[in-house]
């Protein structure tokens, strides 16, 4: 259980603001911080202030994003069968560095590259290397995060090398099927148990696993904050959605078992614990006062 830190402030109405968007605290937070209290009384998770983003904040997450994307879109446009995945680490190094900003993972927590590129049975954390090259039939994940001016962004898209069998077709595109899935249920006040009892119904339905043991993250101030985004809690559980909330979307979809390990040698990439092919799209968004804003994707 987070603990509701939030709630243990008391602030006067003509107060500006904890979250320093510069208001009165009753006509911007106060409401909100109420209506968490009476939820925390009854024993629901609510989340603490940090990971509720004040206008300027959302602004800076937004232009991080921009980037992202921008990177994506080019990959999407000349990925190719025959290339390293080390090209790839090279365009989005270039590529974030031309648009003003900086790769998040290069050199996070000693990860090498600028870009994560993880191949069939990789479900994540794919090392780029000179000597890994794209076939005939590969699916990839190509996770690209950012990071302007002290804000962060994160999204992966999956790619098909030329044509692919019908089965690892399908997971593609119910790995991404499954994130919208999710999104429908992200709305003020509705719980992350509503998202992924979303998610994973509609994987377990089309004969597929969600791996339980990784998920999203809350992102924007930090490369990984939180909430620990979870795709397998169950419905009506697991914290309330609050607007000013940021995070990732990214349930990791496998064609067998959910189980999985992590490469003893590098430390970083993750396999499908059976060697079957592994799908995984991965979007930012924002919780508004009305819904959802997809931030990066």
């Amino acid at each position: 259980m987070i603990k509701p830190s939030l709630l243990k402030f008391k602030m006067n109405p003509n107060d500006p603001c904890w979250c320093k968007s510069g208001l009165p605290y009753c006509d911007c937070h106060q409401a909100i911080d109420k209506r968490l209290n009476d939820l925390e009384r009854v024993g629901v998770e609510v989340p603490t202030r940090p990971m509720l983003k004040n206008a300027e904040q959302i602004e800076g997450i937004r232009k991080s994003a921009v980037i992202n994307v921008a990177v994506l879109d080019y990959v999407a446009e000349n990925i190719h069968e025959g290339m390293s995945t080390d090209e790839i680490d090279r365009w989005v190094y270039t590529i974030t560095k031309d648009m003003g900003g900086i790769p998040a993972p290069l050199n996070y927590e000693g990860y090498p590259k600028s870009v994560c590129t993880s191949i069939n049975n990789q479900v994540c954390h794919g090392i780029p290397s000179k000597n890994v090259f794209l076939r005939e039939g590969d699916i990839i994940n190509v996770d690209c995060s950012t990071i302007r001016n002290g804000y962060f962004s994160d999204s992966s898209r999956m790619f098909v090398i030329g044509k692919t069998t019908p089965e690892k077709q399908h997971l593609v595109d119910v790995a991404k099927e499954c994130v919208y899935k999710g999104l429908e249920q992200v709305k003020p006040w509705n719980y992350m148990g509503d998202m992924s009892h979303a998610i994973k119904t509609h994987a377990r339905a089309n004969g597929f696993s969600v791996v339980r043991d990784i998920g999203g993250h809350g992102c924007g101030i930090e490369f990984h904050e939180d909430p620990f985004v979870s795709y397998v809690l169950r419905k009506g559980t697991g914290m309330v959605f609050v607007p000013g909330m940021t995070f990732t979307i990214e349930p990791m979809i496998n064609m067998g078992t959910y189980r999985i390990y992590t490469d003893r040698k590098n430390g970083w990439t993750t396999y499908t614990d059976d060697g079957k092919p592994s799908a995984q799209w991965e979007i930012q968004v924002l919780v508004t006062e009305t819904g959802t804003e997809i931030l990066s994707w």
